[in-house]
């Protein structure tokens, strides 16, 4: 089976991710957003699954509906395309599940308000290290196990 050439890709996904994590950001309805767009909300949905892709103009206008930057909705592309021994879609579901869940919002929400440079990496670090030592008290626990 292949794939259709025309469909989304891992950018379309991954621009439609950054479209609803912002817009959950600004606890903006998909009504609320597709109305600015002149667009249904069902479009909104599926421009933010990736779905259907978004043009170069529409990115423009979400970006200033957003008040973000064309190049917000990239960030972090060049992570997944360089994930070492992953293969793209799977990215997808571990972003969609941050986004989605409450505590993912709260997170990134409290995040972007960081302005520092310095305070984001050493957040990041320690986020980092709690998930280091939690794998390795899984490892432990199931090398226990055995």
């Amino acid at each position: 089976m292949t794939t259709n050439p025309r469909g989304p890709n891992t950018v379309d996904k991954h621009v439609g991710t950054r479209v609803r994590l912002r817009r959950q950001l600004l606890n903006m309805s998909q009504e609320k957003l597709g109305e600015e767009l002149g667009v249904t909300f069902q479009q909104v949905q599926k421009y933010e699954r990736g779905a259907n892709r978004i043009g170069a103009g529409r990115l423009w206008l979400l970006a200033r509906v957003l008040d973000v930057p064309v190049s917000f909705f990239y960030e972090g592309i060049a992570d997944l395309a360089h994930a070492a021994g992953v293969a793209e879609s799977d990215q997808t579901p571990i972003i969609d599940d941050f986004i989605q869940s409450a505590d993912g919002v709260a997170l990134a929400q409290a995040f972007a308000r960081i302005r520092d440079p310095k305070v984001r990496r050493r957040v990041l670090e320690l986020v980092r290290t709690l998930a280091a030592e939690e794998a390795e008290a899984e490892a432990e626990g199931a090398s226990t196990q055995n």
